[in-house]
């Protein structure tokens, strides 16, 4: 999963909530060991395969999915691609996106989807992208690959079922919107003929007339600095070459992440490598948050999104303290949690070096320092949120 690269080098659905960010790290503590997952897409299927929840008054469904099956290839020696597709629900009035369920075809190789709504004339730029690039869809790494903010308004991940806004609220789906569907495949363990995909999303839509208030996506991110694992050596353990390593599997802007990512939560200090790092960030629109999700890769071990930490306005947004890679469904707050400008949102990340060597599907992948990087073998630290601006 990935935060789309703008004003501060990371995201476009960053600047949504957030403007800046002062970042930390902690050398030692793991948190309490998560169980180890059979495999990076070990059991995710059967939640995205659950039945829809019944239709709220106003709303249809609608099924999107790929014209033909796309079989993916990993460019530049890696086991990765993020590939972009657009998928058309044919609007031709105001509508709501008030919930959405991925289908992911082939479960074995789908690590994440990401739906962008794109404007009428982006949607005409995407489809020229689109038709330059061979084949279905065009890699994207990092973002839908087209000129301008295109709103996050759908995403999955392991263990996530149907999603489902609160009621009374939605994404705005103006007549001639489109989206784009990025996908995330993840090839590592993959052989032979297991490899092509025809996935889709069943959108629950409701009229634009149902006065709904709108919602946006908001992420906070913090950097990964983990070193490689006590006693392993090896050429990718030093930090350089491991940066130098992503740039070369997803491009200059990948490297680009990481330096932002220093610069935006540390002031471009000097990296401090540890199992630990957290990223504060401001908020710059007031607003309330309903939902919240936690993203990180292998070998993530807990993540935590905190409302102004340290204070007595205190509050947390979401802990997982024991992460597990196949349940990162997007679940709504006992309580949603207000935001106002002048607050501050942290968002903290551990990870544990060890399971590489655990973890069947990366113990015969060297050893490495691991920053941030869009393949699974790397790793993210990424709260997502769904809020709605005060109005």
């Amino acid at each position: 999963m990935h935060a789309r690269r703008s004003t501060i080098g990371i995201g476009a659905a960053l600047a949504t909530l957030l403007l800046a960010a002062a970042c930390g790290s902690d050398t030692g503590g793991a948190a309490e060991p998560a169980p180890a997952s059979a495999g990076p897409h070990g059991s995710h299927s059967a939640a995205a395969a659950a039945p829809p929840a019944a239709l709220r008054e106003g709303e249809r469904f609608v099924d999107l999915a790929l014209p033909r099956p796309y079989t993916p290839a990993a460019p530049n020696g890696g086991t990765d691609e993020y590939r972009c597709f657009v998928v058309d629900p044919k609007l031709t009035e105001p509508a709501f996106l008030t919930g959405s369920r991925f289908l992911p075809q082939n479960a074995a190789i789908v690590h994440h989807a990401i739906f962008y709504r794109l404007s009428p004339e982006q949607a005409r730029a995407a489809a020229d992208v689109d038709a330059k690039a061979p084949g279905e869809g065009w890699t994207c790494f990092g973002d839908a690959g087209v000129q301008g903010e295109t709103a996050w308004v759908a995403h999955w991940a392991p263990g996530a079922g149907e999603t489902l806004m609160p009621a009374g609220f939605g994404f705005e789906m103006p007549p001639g919107s489109k989206l784009v569907m990025q996908v995330h495949y993840n090839l590592l363990g993959v052989t032979g003929d297991a490899a092509s995909d025809r996935s889709g999303i069943q959108m629950r839509i409701a009229d634009g007339t149902a006065r709904l208030q709108g919602l946006q996506t908001a992420l906070v991110t913090a950097p990964i600095e983990l070193p490689c694992e006590p006693g392993a050596t090896g050429p990718l353990c030093d930090r350089d070459a491991a940066v130098a390593d992503v740039a070369k599997r997803f491009g200059a802007d990948s490297a680009g992440t990481v330096q932002g990512l220093n610069q935006m939560c540390n002031g471009g200090a000097a990296p401090v490598a540890g199992n630990t790092q957290h990223c504060d960030h401001p908020v710059r629109e007031p607003g309330t948050i309903y939902l919240a999700a936690g993203h990180m890769h292998l070998l993530g071990r807990a993540i935590k999104v905190e409302l102004n930490p340290g204070t007595p306005k205190a509050r947390t947004v979401i802990d997982v303290p024991r992460y597990d890679f196949d349940n990162q469904a997007l679940v709504p707050l006992p309580e949603p949690v207000a935001v106002d400008r002048g607050d501050t949102l942290r968002v903290t990340c551990t990870h544990d070096a060890t399971l590489r060597k655990q973890l069947p599907q990366l113990e015969s992948l060297p050893s490495r320092y691991v920053v941030w990087g869009e393949g699974t073998s790397d790793e993210m630290c990424l709260g997502v949120m769904v809020m709605a601006p005060k109005s």
